[in-house]
């Protein structure tokens, strides 16, 4: 990694000069972050998946980062590029659909399931709810969140699109808006979305709660977690996928009511 004296250096020439040497010492400097999120990612996907195919999306990333990035706002460029890089990395899998064709539409139709409860109860759905809505059993369902679990690790890097090509995409869970934009709707419908995220957050269990927060904001893996509420990584995988189709199915009102697609 680049020491700070060197790195505030080469910042200032890339961003005053627009020097193309410091640039890719920048590129160089931070490539470590790359293979760090990659790692991170990779424990919870398939062994089908290559190490590389990841290290090669998170680059992208990695580059997006460092052309994007302001040393005047005062925020640490490493936690910037961490949250570009791994949506670098979950949009190459997505791209790529590495996800079975059947596992995919099971887990299209636990979230439709999941929106479908929600709107009618007003309220998340419990175990029992969903599990008799699915026409099967609780172990049943419980076995289906195992099956569906790869494909919610990368829903809160997902990037939903304004119905405006123009302009930038918005991570649910990053929401980081253009700041160089001047559209006053965009950035109140961005505001509207954030307090939505934040309010269907707060109205999960306590300890879908915590896994949320432990797996996004900490950056800890499934593994991790397990050890720390000392509970298996099956248990915590079940967790986190239920909390994920939750999240979808309440947040689907507002990709519609604020032209989200």
């Amino acid at each position: 990694m680049i020491s700070k004296g060197r790195d505030a250096q080469l910042w200032k020439e890339y961003r005053q000069g627009g020097s193309d040497a410091a640039r890719e010492q920048l590129i160089e400097g931070y490539a470590p972050l790359v293979k760090y999120v990659a790692g991170r990612v990779a424990i919870g996907l398939p062994p089908n998946v290559e190490f590389d195919d990841l290290v090669s999306y998170g680059i992208f990333g990695l580059i997006d980062a460092i052309d994007k990035f302001d040393p005047e706002r005062g925020i640490k460029f490493e936690t910037y590029a961490i949250a570009r890089i791994r949506g670098a990395i979950m949009d190459g899998l997505r791209n790529n659909d590495w996800v079975p064709r059947s596992v995919r539409q099971k887990a299209k139709e636990l979230e439709k399931v999941c929106s479908e409860l929600e709107n009618r109860l007003g309220r998340y759905a419990t175990d029992q709810e969903i599990s008799e809505s699915l026409n099967i059993s609780l172990d049943e369902f419980h076995r289906l969140l195992n099956e569906v679990s790869c494909t919610t690790l990368s829903s809160l890097d997902e990037l939903w699109l304004t119905r405006n090509l123009d302009d930038d995409s918005v991570r649910v869970l990053d929401l980081i808006e253009n700041e160089d934009s001047s559209d006053p709707e965009k950035l109140v419908e961005i505001a509207e979305l954030k307090v939505a995220l934040a309010k269907s957050i707060d109205a999960l269990s306590e300890r879908e709660k915590l896994v949320i927060t432990l797996y996004y904001y900490e950056g800890l893996t499934l593994k991790e977690i397990g050890q720390t509420l000392n509970i298996s990584e099956s248990r915590v995988s079940q967790i986190h996928t239920k909390a994920i189709f939750r999240l979808q199915g309440r947040l689907a009102r507002w990709r519609t009511a604020i032209g989200v697609l």
